[in-house]
């Protein structure tokens, strides 16, 4: 496919200044060999690809392994202004090598021949910058943009934003680099990255995001040759403030602008008190002999003693760390009373334990490993979080799952056929002791395919086995990963009972187990899960594809849970995908999560509403305190957790000029109050007013913010607050 610079201009005039091409096609084979990067190939016989979408969804479906695209473009002389060339691909998945006229001049992620064997960043943009000057690029003449793409599993190829191809504008040779939030002293970089000089302004604005006023303003003309920085001070601000940096850059010919923006974290949630007070849910689910493990979260001035009034008899509880264990015969409820005391007081909570089928009562809090570390998670990381869930008290207010995702599983089974995990595990018993003796539970990943979406072992006719395994390991949760089951499952059969199937297979398998393993049905929610989980006795399923650290990802999943809240209740529960706060990376290079502090607000407060699991998918040794107080307010960790399991309903939403764009979600809780998300969509503050009865309420509510845990006063007929951009405000409200 040969695409000329200048198509995309319908006359002279405009190609001076639209000096880019788009590359929505390209010429593609689904194989291997390195002849496919020469210029001089003839790919006449390939067949055409959309690059936009990966290939399984063009013909491609059941194929992994190596795969070539290959683009012709040819620029014209007059396009080059000595300014770089940018060739842009938007995304590979899994890894990829990129070759410009037979010349390697790029590479994301690790192939299965590399040394230290296959790595996705599948998730990563692909973006190369050429000099004008580069003896590779040839004006005037045809140029072969070729990619070697490895899929390992499930999708493959490129995918994403259009692939495009221009000549950069001077202001793409500025970059922004302002220091860290939270470092002492902080300062700005503006740098050119380009051989030619620019001049233009450099802007520094401090912002109030409440009301959108600019506190400051810095304005300085600046010359900045070729490698040149610029350093300016950052102005300070008061401590907790809500507000941000703009830092912008005018160039002075074009007046084009290249900005960055730094939003500061903001906490809301109060400190907890020295006096104990018992979190959590208020009860538990546990089948007949199966064993029994609850560590009974508490706040509070340490030490804490712990005890339980009237324990089931074979029961015991650790008075130090307030881990209960034991095992029930008989089906049915218990109730008991949770007991904890410090030298400033007591707390006391009821608490029901109910023995029957039913597992997972309220969503599951934890972790998963995926979203920080992808395939390089190993028995030292997890330890790493796992002690950082209990050294910094998130294990007091209710997380207590840690979850091993993909990439722990070893090449072969043993000689027994049983599946049996790398080295970077050496000893799961071990590991699963050492959880429980803490008070943390278990969790494991696995496909019903014959291998993950990782390329590790899945399941696939070992369903028994791997069960029973998992239980002599003392797993607790499962989450299973439809990944290499596409490759089984038969294309022409488009029954509901042949997308069941794999599920009903590994749920007949835990349940022959003496463990209570609670089952995660990870199928990106087709066939419409949430209608049929119940079915195959799951107690979560994924309703949507992968969440990324984007507002985009987070919007588009989170306000799209409209249909499934009928489908949830105890021990069944919808499951939009795991927690994006804190630093993530989706393997060893990770990143502050790309979310504003007013965003990260929105997802922990839909997600509660949601009634959603909640699992955390960030490093937990490098909790920063902003992180730390969003994962602990107990109020809003309430709404989570109640005992109804209702899942709330998207109720208002607007979206014009006059009333701004909002959305507001309501949720029913235990004891006739409700929860209530009101939701800003647009990009500025906003004030959102509605009356009561709008969300067929009474017309008088007692009112409570649940993030601030403040009481604001009783409102009669209508309710009105200042929602900042993408941001949230929670109550609880009662009627009066």
């Amino acid at each position: 496919m040969k695409y000329l610079l200048t198509s995309i201009c319908c006359c002279f005039v405009l190609v001076a200044t639209a000096q880019k091409v788009e590359l929505p096609t390209a010429k593609f084979i689904n194989n291997d060999n390195s002849a496919y990067s020469t210029p001089s190939f003839d790919d006449s016989k390939w067949v055409e690809l959309k690059t936009n979408t990966n290939w399984d969804s063009q013909g491609f479906g059941t194929y992994d392994g190596y795969g070539w695209y290959r683009f012709h473009v040819v620029m014209p002389h007059f396009f080059n202004t000595g300014n770089p060339v940018r060739l842009y691909l938007g995304r590979a998945d899994d890894a990829c090598e990129v070759y410009f006229n037979g010349t390697l001049i790029g590479k994301s992620g690790a192939f299965p021949t590399d040394k230290g064997g296959y790595v996705t960043t599948w998730d990563k943009p692909l973006e190369f910058h050429l000099e004008s000057t580069n003896p590779l690029i040839k004006w005037d003449a045809d140029n072969v943009i070729s990619v070697r793409v490895y899929d390992g599993n499930g999708l493959g190829g490129l995918f994403g934003p259009m692939p495009y191809i221009n000549v950069m504008d001077l202001i793409d040779g500025i970059k922004i680099s302002p220091d860290p939030i939270g470092a002492n002293k902080r300062k700005v970089v503006f740098s050119n990255t380009f051989a030619t000089t620019i001049n233009g302004k450099c802007i520094i604005e401090s912002i109030d995001e409440e009301d959108q006023s600019v506190i400051s303003t810095s304005t300085t003309e600046v010359s900045l040759a070729k490698g040149q920085v610029k350093q300016f001070d950052i102005p300070a601000v008061k401590n907790n403030s809500h507000g941000s940096y703009a830092f912008t850059f005018i160039e002075n010919t074009t007046k084009k602008s290249v900005a960055e923006k730094q939003y500061l974290p903001y906490i809301l949630t109060p400190k907890t008190g020295d006096a104990p007070q018992i979190n959590g849910p208020k009860v538990y689910g546990v089948r007949p002999n199966s064993p029994f493990i609850f560590k009974i979260p508490a706040t509070g001035k340490k030490p804490l003693q712990y005890s339980v009034d009237n324990l089931p008899e074979g029961f015991t509880v650790n008075q130090l760390n307030g881990v209960i264990t034991g095992k029930l015969s008989r089906s049915g409820d218990y109730k008991i009373n949770l007991i904890v005391k410090n030298k400033t007081g007591i707390a006391k909570k009821e608490f029901t334990i109910k023995c029957g089928d039913v597992l997972a009562l309220t969503p599951p809090m934890g972790w998963n490993s995926w979203n920080c570390w992808g395939l390089s998670v190993s028995d030292e990381k997890l330890k790493a979080s796992a002690k950082a869930m209990m050294d910094k008290g998130l294990i007091d207010h209710g997380w207590a799952y840690m979850n091993i995702d993909d990439g722990w599983e070893a090449a072969t089974r043993n000689t027994n056929g049983e599946i049996v995990a790398n080295k970077k595990f050496p000893d799961m018993k071990k590991l699963g002791d050492w959880l429980h003796g803490n008070g943390l539970k278990f969790g494991i990943y696995s496909s019903p395919g014959t291998t993950t979406c990782g390329d590790y072992l899945g399941s696939y006719q070992h369903e028994m086995q791997d069960a029973a395994t998992y239980a002599s390991w003392g797993i607790d949760y499962l989450k299973y990963d439809w990944c290499s089951y596409g490759d089984i499952h038969d294309k022409n059969d488009n029954s509901l009972e042949s997308y069941k199937k794999p599920y009903e297979v590994m749920q007949t398998a835990l349940q022959k187990q003496n463990r209570d393993i609670v089952y995660s049905l990870c199928q990106y929610g087709m066939k419409d899960v949430w209608q049929w989980g119940e079915s195959v006795n799951g107690n979560c399923w994924r309703t949507t594809g992968d969440i990324t650290d984007t507002w985009q990802s987070l919007s588009s999943i989170g306000f799209s849970q409209t249909k499934q809240y009928p489908y949830a209740k105890p021990g069944r529960w919808n499951d939009p995908d795991m927690m994006i706060v804190g630093q993530v990376g989706w393997g060893d290079h990770l990143h502050n999560t790309r979310l504003t502090p007013d965003e990260q607000y929105t997802h922990v407060s839909l997600w509660s509403l949601l009634s959603a699991p909640l699992l955390i998918g960030c490093d937990l040794s490098k909790l920063d305190n902003f992180t730390l107080n969003l994962l602990t307010n107990d109020e809003v960790i309430a709404v989570n957790q109640d005992v109804l399991g209702r899942q709330a309903k998207q109720i208002l939403i607007r979206s014009n000029p006059s009333e701004g764009d909002y959305q507001v979600w309501v949720k029913e809780l235990e004891g006739g109050s409700q929860a209530i998300g009101i939701f800003n969509t647009s990009d500025k503050s906003e004030v959102v007013r509605f009356h009561w009865n709008e969300l067929y309420l009474l017309p008088k509510q007692k009112v409570r913010d649940l993030w601030r845990q403040k009481d604001l006063g009783n409102f009669d007929g209508m309710f009105s607050t200042r929602v900042p951009a993408h941001g949230v405000t929670l109550i609880k409200i009662t009627a009066n």
